[in-house]
């Protein structure tokens, strides 16, 4: 068998090329092949520019976001830093509340305590004077029974020993 050429009149491949040839024409000459193609391509084009919009649009919110976190972060920290110096103030004003009452305190109990000597150091003097004047009353009492042993009855004496009592006291 003879090999025939490809493009011979009577070889079948030669018709479906032809056929085909004349296909591609009609499409182009219709601008069915490139309308469609580049349709597809347009609508291609389309659908990734609205992604890229839609991307640009996502990436302007997570800035937005990114900025209102940061914002709200700074202001939290502003009003952390502005607790922690309240704290700070009051527990330096408590403190010093706390240590005027505690010298207050110390104070008071300061000048109780002297005032209770003071009352202990009076009681103890009127107890000596009281002691005092017992012991003196029983001398004199001793001194004038004594003298009175000897002499019956002096009038003197007995002025003096009355008046004795209302002296001491």
């Amino acid at each position: 068998m003879e090999h025939e050429s490809l493009f011979s009149l009577s070889n079948p491949e030669f018709w479906v090329l032809v056929a085909l040839v004349i296909f591609f024409g009609l499409l182009v000459v219709l601008k069915v092949l490139p309308g469609a193609l580049f349709g597809a391509l347009d609508g291609y084009a389309a659908k990734i520019k609205a992604e890229l919009d839609e991307a640009q649009q996502l990436r302007e919110e997570a800035q937005a976001l990114l900025a209102d976190v940061k914002a709200q972060r700074e202001e939290t920290e502003r009003q952390a830093a502005g607790m922690l110096e309240a704290a700070k103030a009051d527990a330096q004003r408590l403190a010093v509340e706390a240590k005027e009452k505690l010298e207050e305190q110390i104070k008071r109990r300061a000048e109780m305590a002297e005032r209770k000597i003071a009352q202990a150091e009076a009681q103890a003097a009127a107890d000596v004077k009281a002691a005092a004047v017992d012991l003196a009353a029983q001398a004199a009492e001793a001194v004038l029974a004594a003298r009175l042993a000897g002499a019956a009855s002096d009038p003197l004496a007995d002025a003096a020993i009355s008046q004795l009592g209302a002296k001491l006291q």
